[in-house]
């Protein structure tokens, strides 16, 4: 049985009994495997530089400390994570600036029309430092959080509004988030060495100004049941969050976070996993290790920001590495989906998928400069599974 099967049958039956850890387990077996990619092999780069399967386009929407063409604004350096946020007829894509509020940190919007074209660009928050990665919630916001040391995660307002910080989220080295609406909480990574993954429940849904920060406590085993603890002092001060709760698990490096169909996903940069939280049992596991795919070299490594498409597949992009953006099959099957060539000093931020899901937008965050100067965002259209 494949991971989306297993998850809708363990969601019917989840009003009568739990699945013990041991059936999880035996359906999901090991970790993803290298296949054949459900587009076919890459094809030789285009004229942006760009390898794709056969029937994929590519373009560049806007290029760091160039006008955004159709616009009069000025796109931001270093383009990191992102999102797309339904606008009307149309939709808008987020993008967080990794860099320090000196060097103009903070985070961008583009609008764009319903068939696509660029209709507007403006910035959304100024001030912040090293806005890395972050998450939209349910309610079409974008959090942008800050990549440093009590970091903290700032609401912002793509569709109109005044960006606010969200102390109650936790300060701490703040990487991406995900909305859970079915158990109404938001999870969160932290890119340090000895991380922690986190959730926070919000007093009400829909308001992040006040709440409960938790982190996740199990074994040291890559596999098993996990519980939730209460973070004592979500300010990091004096004892930093990772630090306050004995047994909370070390995630080496946390990075993109993805959820989905009650399962939560979030990869690791410092040993390439991605990590799959099942929300239903109670238990978490791995889905990408690439130091356990067979047959042939891992197609995978430089693990970091994480999206889903309507199909259910995962798609992770590489900092470094091949600079590649990779597809996890909901079979349990990787391949490369995009090869960004001429970029090696660079990385591949912020792939986020239009509500249709026929377009992908993302970053080459310093593009073939090696420099944050150097960004440029792309979108690619084609026959995406949906």
């Amino acid at each position: 049985m494949d991971r989306r099967t297993m998850l809708r049958a363990a969601v019917v039956g989840a009003g009568t009994v739990a699945l013990p850890f041991t059936a999880w387990s035996a359906a999901y077996g090991a970790p993803a495997q290298n296949a054949p990619g459900p587009y076919g092999p890459l094809q030789p780069a285009d004229a942006h530089g760009i390898q794709l399967p056969a029937g994929f386009t590519s373009s560049i929407v806007a290029r760091s400390r160039q006008v955004v063409p159709g616009t009069s604004y000025v796109w931001h350096d270093a383009p990191d994570g992102g999102a797309v946020i339904p606008n009307g007829a149309g939709w808008i894509y987020v993008s967080n600036s990794e860099v320090s509020a000196a060097a103009g940190g903070g985070a961008s919007r583009i609008l764009f029309s319903s068939t696509g074209a660029v209709v507007g660009a403006s910035r959304i928050l100024s001030g912040t430092n090293s806005n890395c990665a972050g998450g939209k919630t349910p309610w079409n916001t974008w959090l942008s959080c800050e990549e440093v040391s009590l970091g903290r995660v700032f609401e912002t307002y793509p569709l109109g509004g005044t960006a606010v910080a969200r102390p109650a989220m936790g300060r701490f080295k703040h990487e991406a988030a995900a909305a859970d609406p079915v158990r109404q909480v938001i999870y969160l990574t932290e890119d340090e060495t000895d991380g922690k993954f986190y959730r926070f429940l919000p007093t009400t849904w829909g308001d992040l100004s006040s709440g409960t920060l938790q982190v996740l406590r199990a074994g040291s085993a890559t596999s098993g049941s996990f519980t939730w603890a209460t973070v004592p002092d979500p300010d990091g001060s004096p004892t930093v969050t990772r630090r306050q709760v004995s047994g909370a698990k070390t995630f080496n490096g946390g990075e993109g976070c993805h959820y989905a169909d009650d399962t939560v996903w979030f990869t690791t940069k410092g040993d390439n996993r991605v990590w799959q939280i099942n929300l239903v049992s109670n238990t978490y596991e791995l889905a990408y290790d690439d130091n356990l795919v067979n047959p042939g070299a891992a197609p995978l490594t430089g693990v970091d920001n994480i999206t889903g498409s309507t199909a259910g597949d995962l798609y992770i992009a590489e900092d470094g590495g091949s600079m590649e953006i990779c597809i996890i099959t909901p079979d349990d099957k990787v391949s490369s989906f995009l090869r960004i060539t001429g970029h090696s000093g660079s990385e591949i931020t912020g792939p986020a998928f239009t509500p249709a899901g026929d377009r992908l937008y993302f970053s080459s965050q310093r593009g073939t400069s090696g420099s944050s100067s150097g960004g440029i965002t792309y979108c690619v259209t084609g026959p995406f599974r949906r």
